[in-house]
């Protein structure tokens, strides 16, 4: 069965650019179920790709001219193929970067027409800005006939954010909507990119997301601002052990406790949360691969717990939706997700307790907050692929 999103793109390309698109492709966003603000520190992380999309719909064209068509803001950015792009601040940077990084790599590229549709919620910390760049990326290697990896199709993605949008992200977003696969999520070492592929949970257990209502822009100045730290701290620490060491992934609670003098209250915490969560993030995936789905839980927890008091990224919704979500009977683990400050929490729940976590959410959380949240039940599923 063809899934409804993929015949609206085709359905939406006709009805831009009349006739039928030549190829389909999505790729999908993600949920990190643990390992926060570590991939841009060389650390672990934890994520899988989740049954929410972006879909790109491709022909391509005789000459050099590209358009692209965004169906969520109903608007078309036009180039050249060939041109010099600069961004412009707006949606089309995240796909006309991702041409720029082709341009760079040396590729002769046919000029396109493409209608994006995507159905991951934006600004929710669910990844739809890698998910474009994924979709966008796989859809130029089909029309282009480019012969690329995974792993060098999601670093290639990274740049575009990092260089032509302007966002220092980490790997993992772009990682994990390239290399995922249905039923796992990817343990993944940033510092090396080596990933393990591990088998989720099985049917008794779902993974849920509530979305929050509270959206921000990666672009804030909050997260940089705690990247900063990070190396700050990486330094500060180097020089005081006489070492060379480069990120936090090398430095451990002993090192810490013995050397963080050195570091500012603000700063200390900032890399106690990395480390511990480097830590919980290697357990984690050895009590799932044990079926230790509690122990899994307990560490969702603790990384929430450090999130709030050490990154302090949370907030008060997020941290009311963990609350909700904790005291609710077979909820065995819940957390917030993503960079932060709004956005969603994951939560791990025996399917037998769904409906009764939807039900404490949306009693609750409206009535505290006076917002409405939204609930994901979710499967995880493939990463960048053609579907048509």
């Amino acid at each position: 069965m063809v899934h409804p999103i993929i015949t609206q793109a085709r359905d939406v390309f006709v009805s831009v650019f009349e006739g039928k698109a030549d190829v389909v492709v999505q790729a999908p966003g993600r949920v990190n179920l643990i390992g926060e603000h570590t991939d841009y520190n060389e650390g672990f992380v934890f994520p899988a790709a989740i049954d929410r999309w972006v879909v790109v719909a491709a022909r391509s064209r005789i000459d050099s001219r590209v358009r692209i068509y965004s169906a969520m803001h109903e608007e078309v950015t036009e180039f050249r193929v060939d041109d010099v792009l600069e961004a412009q601040g707006n949606w089309a940077d995240y796909p006309k970067g991702v041409v720029r990084e082709f341009q760079k790599l040396g590729h002769s590229l046919c000029g396109f027409d493409a209608a994006i549709v995507g159905n991951v919620p934006m600004g929710a910390g669910l990844s739809s800005s890698a998910a474009v760049e994924m979709a966008m990326g796989k859809g130029m290697v089909v029309l282009n006939r480019i012969e690329i990896s995974g792993p060098e199709l999601a670093l290639l993605g990274q740049r575009a954010e990092n260089h032509f949008v302007g966002v220092n992200c980490g790997i993992m977003d772009q990682f994990i909507s390239a290399n995922g696969r249905a039923g796992h999520a990817l343990f993944l070492d940033c510092r090396d990119l080596s990933f393990e592929l591990v088998p989720l949970f099985g049917d008794d257990v779902q993974i849920v997301i509530c979305n929050s209502g509270v959206t921000r822009g990666l672009t804030d100045s909050a997260y940089n601002d705690r990247r900063s730290a990070c190396e700050n701290g990486v330094s500060l620490l180097a020089g005081a052990m006489g070492t060379d060491i480069r990120a936090l992934r090398a430095v451990s609670m002993e090192m810490l406790d013995v050397y963080g003098g050195v570091l500012s209250e603000m700063v200390l915490k900032r890399c106690r949360h990395v480390i511990t969560e480097n830590e919980r993030t290697q357990r984690a995936v050895a009590l799932l691969k044990k079926g230790d789905l509690s122990g899994f839980g307990q560490l969702m927890v603790a990384s929430h717990e450090s999130l709030r008091d050490d990154y302090e990224v949370s907030g008060d919704e997020l941290d009311l939706l963990v609350e909700i979500a904790l005291n609710v009977p077979g909820v065995l683990g819940a957390r917030m997700t993503g960079a932060g400050f709004g956005g969603c929490t994951v939560n791990i729940v025996d399917r037998d307790a769904v409906s009764a976590l939807t039900d404490a959410i949306n009693e609750r959380y409206p009535r505290t907050t006076g917002l409405t949240p939204e609930i994901y039940v979710c499967s995880a599923v493939n990463g960048a692929e053609r579907v048509g």
